[in-house]
């Protein structure tokens, strides 16, 4: 293979090669199909831990509530009679009861989700991602996403949790194991009361352990994120060319349209009363009309070729040139093409316009 050739082919690997980190469009068309870096147990982990500190808040509450329910039960629901709208009022109590104990937990807990998807999406409301798609059926891609390295590093990632979370379970009830098998010579409400601490104190360690393993998921899910977006040098010209449009076509369009406004431009020269020149860089057709207009106005200029294209329309029609080149130079920077002249060039042009009408025979 010739050096040239194999020239040719590393730059095309290179351009081939996945790099570039993503664009703004890029980012954009990911999130609107729903691809976002997401770790699914961080509001999972954010939702036990706060559960269980709820518990711990509202402990009181809840216990006051209970003790409520069945002081009321004991004291005055065994007597009543059993009729269908008896025990239709009392089991609309007992929910009522039952969501009034619930509600503080219910509520934390769907703030605390809210939150916690927020905080790594932001707000974000697709529908695309409910589509059906056929090749989630697929039998084979199937297959291919149980045996990808993404289903691995998924089981890799549980075994671990389930290997942390087993090793402070089992350390906590060690730490506890005296206290567990003296329960069958404590009292009923002190076991009670040392079950519930224990459990809460597994839930709190247990949710405090999956946030932390959950932090380190959604660094790796923003990672493999990052690393499905990036870009080839390839792919951002393609984009560019596709929403900009192809720089070559958008070329061909301005010299089209410079072609245009040139053509219109050269109609103008022959309705001026002077052309002033460099005399062979600059060239500025002048046009006044005392009826229209409160000052002379420029109906065309252009440097070089340009200017040369003027002068020989001008020669053409019959237009006197004058060769004036501070005020070519002057005009030719500061006045655009059908503006009026500056009142600091009203002296030198109206000598020049003058001059002009007194070779034609005009009177001013």
């Amino acid at each position: 293979m010739s050096q040239q050739r194999r020239l040719q082919l590393d730059l095309q690997w290179f351009a081939g090669e996945k790099t570039e980190p993503a664009t703004a469009k890029k980012r954009q068309d990911a999130r609107k199909k729903g691809q976002v870096a997401k770790s699914m147990d961080l509001p999972a982990a954010l939702i036990l831990l706060f559960s269980f500190i709820s518990f711990l808040m509202f402990g009181g509450f809840m216990k006051e509530k209970m003790m409520n329910i069945f002081r009321n039960v004991y004291e005055n629901q065994l007597t009543m009679d059993v009729t269908a709208s008896n025990v239709q009022v009392l089991f609309a109590d007992l929910v009522k009861q039952g969501f009034i104990i619930l509600s503080p937990i219910f509520l934390l807990v769907m703030i605390i989700a809210i939150i916690g998807n927020y905080a790594q999406i932001g707000f974000m409301f697709i529908g695309e991602p409910l589509l059906m798609k056929f090749n989630k059926i697929n039998p084979l891609e199937g297959f291919k996403r149980i045996f990808s390295l993404r289903t691995v590093m998924d089981f890799l990632k549980s075994t671990l949790k389930l290997t942390i979370i087993g090793y402070v379970v089992y350390t906590t009830l060690m730490g506890a194991k005296a206290r567990l098998l003296g329960l069958g010579h404590t009292p009923l409400e002190s076991t009670f009361s040392f079950i519930a601490s224990l459990t809460l104190k597994l839930g709190i360690k247990i949710g405090a352990v999956l946030i932390a393993l959950a932090i380190f998921d959604y660094i790796y899910q923003k990672y493999e994120y990052e690393k499905s977006l990036k870009m080839s040098k390839q792919d951002i010209k393609d984009e560019y060319k596709t929403s900009e449009g192809d720089p070559l076509i958008k070329a061909k369009i301005r010299s089209k349209q410079r072609q245009m406004a040139m053509q219109r431009m050269m109609q103008e020269v022959p309705k001026a009363d002077v052309i002033i020149t460099n005399p062979t860089h600059f060239a500025v057709a002048l046009k006044y009309d005392s009826t229209n207009m409160q000052a002379p106005t420029v109906i065309a200029k252009g440097a070089d070729y340009v200017a040369l294209k003027i002068k020989e329309v001008a020669k053409t029609n019959g237009i006197i040139t004058m060769e004036n080149k501070p005020l070519a130079r002057a005009i030719f920077a500061q006045v655009e093409i059908g503006d009026s002249i500056p009142a600091e060039l009203f002296q030198a042009v109206a000598e020049v316009l003058a001059y002009v009408y007194k070779m034609k025979g005009k009177t001013n």
